[in-house]
């Protein structure tokens, strides 16, 4: 392993011609610099340097080492700079964007992280309905937005300049009162077996009730929807209650705060991918810390139907049915 001291000095040579020059340059005596430069040749094993009474030229060694030597000093220079700006993280404010599941559930543990480290921080959180969250990182009103995808279902290529990265991929599965026969039923749930069943569910329009009735059809059932309602926590809330069943995300079925029957979906079942939108030319060191803990925490391969998704270091609610 090279000194690095010793290699700055080989390059300042090299471009002053003169020992005495560069270690003018360098604040040293010229001494001092030759004694440097002797140690380096013996590390070196190669003569580096020819010295003539007009100064120094580098040998074929010499020339070597110095294209290597200004190429690994560029990278450490990069690298000073970059854990400078990561120290520098003491002020500013960063802004996220998410939808209402992520923001209960994977951001919390990943923001306590981030702040930890860097409390000066100001964070400020909005909630998008996906893909609303893209938009507001393609417009510069959020730094980094926590989206979602339903499969099957319509899936826009990004805006330039913005890139989204899939996060994992969580399964859906069936949500009943406590007790219900449909719950306690061995096996994943056949969509046949919703034939007649009072619903709660999204409006036609949202992804999920859209990917429902789409895989009910597919099973010759056409879906009995009794209530709707955007939001998961609603629907948990209303099927807990004993006014129908739904389909919710597994995290959130296994952390309601309202004891339910839970089974999984026979396959293909319904899936969604969480994902990171963000801009590729922010290279901010607040964004990419926060980026690189949702990618290092989240990021991992789709999940089998009826697996547990829950998110690292909490522990694993009980589930009802």
């Amino acid at each position: 392993m090279f000194d690095s001291t010793r290699l700055a000095g080989l390059v300042a040579v090299a471009e002053a011609g003169s020992i005495t020059r560069a270690a003018a340059r360098l604040g040293y005596t010229a001494p001092a610099l030759s004694q440097q430069l002797a140690k380096l040749e013996r590390e070196a094993g190669a003569e580096l340097l020819v010295r003539t009474h007009r100064g120094a030229r580098l040998t074929a060694a010499g020339e070597v080492l110095v294209a290597h030597a200004r190429r690994a000093l560029d990278e450490m220079d990069r690298a000073r700079l970059e854990l400078s700006q990561l120290r520098g993280l003491s002020g500013g404010r960063l802004r996220i964007g998410t939808f209402t599941t992520a923001g209960i559930h994977l951001l919390p543990p990943v923001l306590t992280a981030f702040r930890r480290e860097h409390p000066e921080v100001e964070l400020r959180v909005a909630e998008y309905e996906p893909p609303a969250g893209v938009a507001a990182v393609a417009a510069g009103d959020a730094d980094l937005a926590l989206t979602h995808n339903y499969e099957g279902g319509p899936d826009p290529a990004p805006p330039p300049g913005v890139t989204v990265e899939p996060l994992l991929v969580e399964d859906l599965v069936l949500v009943t009162s406590p007790g219900h026969a449909l719950a306690a039923a061995p096996g994943p749930m056949r969509w046949a077996e919703l034939a007649g069943q009072p619903l709660v569910s999204s409006a036609p329009d949202y992804p999920n009730r859209q990917a429902m009735e789409a895989a009910l059809r597919a099973a010759g059932v056409r879906p009995v929807v009794v209530c709707e309602t955007p939001a998961y926590v609603t629907v948990c809330a209303l099927v807990s209650a004993g006014l129908g069943m739904g389909l919710v995300p597994r995290m959130m079925a296994e952390s309601s705060v309202v004891p339910l029957g839970v089974r999984a979906l026979a396959a293909p079942g319904i899936h969604r991918t969480i994902a990171l939108a963000s801009r590729g030319d922010d290279t901010s060191p607040g964004v990419r810390t926060l980026r690189a803990l949702l990618l290092g925490t989240y990021r991992r391969p789709a999940t089998t139907p009826g697996a547990a998704l829950t998110p690292p270091g909490r522990p694993r609610p009980p589930t009802e049915g």
